[in-house]
C-alpha cells in the first residue's frame, strides 16, 4: 500500500508493543515532554539545541502554553506523525517518535525521537523506533526513512543500527559545543532492508 501525503500522516494511529505503547500526541502532552527537557540535561545537549553544558543544565523553553498550542497542531496535522511514547510498566509519557518530512515522489520521509531519562537503558527507545518505523513500511508505503544522530550520542546511533539504520555520510563539524565541533551522522533505512515490508 503506497499513502499520499494527506492519507499518510493525516492517520493517527496507536502503536502496541510489550514495553511501550505509541499513541497519538494530544495538547496535555506537552506538559510531559517540558518536563522531560527541564529535567534532562542530556536533551537539549544530545538533540544539539544548546552550545554549551551550561546551557544544557538550564535550557531556553518556549511558554507551557505554546508549547500545547504546538502540540495540539500537531495532533490534527497532515504533514506529520507525531506519537507519544508511553512506559508500558508506569503508564508515563517518556518522549516522543516523529515521522515527517514525507516526499511522495521518492515514498520518503525522516524521523526523530525524544526518549527521557525515565525511558532510557530498558529498551523502549528500541522498540519505540521499531514499531514506528515497521509502520512507515508496512502501513505507509514508505520506501526510504532517514535520521541524523549527533557523534557524541554512541547510544542512540547504537539503537537505530539495533533496528536497521545504516550509515549514509557524516556532516564534519556540523555543531559547536562546549567549544570542540561535533559532526553529525545521516543514516537511514530502506523496506527492502525491513523483514515483512512489501515495496
Amino acid at each position: 500500500m503506497t499513502a499520499d501525503s494527506t492519507e499518510g500522516f493525516s492517520a493517527k494511529p496507536t502503536l502496541v508493543g510489550e514495553l511501550v505503547t505509541l499513541r497519538p500526541i494530544r495538547a496535555e502532552d506537552a506538559d510531559a515532554i517540558d518536563r522531560i527537557i527541564r529535567e534532562d540535561p542530556e536533551v537539549a545537549r544530545l538533540t544539539g539545541s544548546v552550545h554549551s553544558s551550561a546551557e544544557a543544565a538550564d535550557p531556553p523553553t518556549m511558554p507551557i502554553e505554546r508549547m500545547r498550542d504546538i502540540y495540539g497542531e500537531w495532533a490534527v496535522a497532515d504533514d506529520r506523525l507525531v506519537l507519544a511514547v508511553v512506559d508500558s510498566a508506569s503508564g508515563d509519557v517518556v518522549g516522543e517518535v516523529v515521522l515527517a518530512g514525507w516526499d511522495e515522489g521518492n515514498r520518503a520521509c525522516w524521523f526523530r525521537t525524544l526518549i527521557g531519562s525515565a525511558g532510557r537503558g530498558r529498551g523502549l527507545g528500541t522498540e519505540a523506533t521499531r514499531l514506528v518505523v515497521d509502520h512507515g513500511f508496512r502501513v505507509l508505503g514508505l520506501h526510504r526513512i532517514s535520521l541524523e544522530v549527533y557523534a557524541f550520542n554512541p547510544r542512540a546511533r547504537h539503537v537505530y543500527e539495533k533496528v536497521g539504520f545504516v550509515h549514509e555520510g557524516t556532516a564534519r563539524d556540523a555543531l559547536f559545543f562546549d567549544g570542540e565541533w561535533v559532526d553529525m551522522h545521516y543514516m537511514a533505512v530502506l523496506a527492502t532492508d525491513w523483514p515483512e515490508a512489501t515495496d
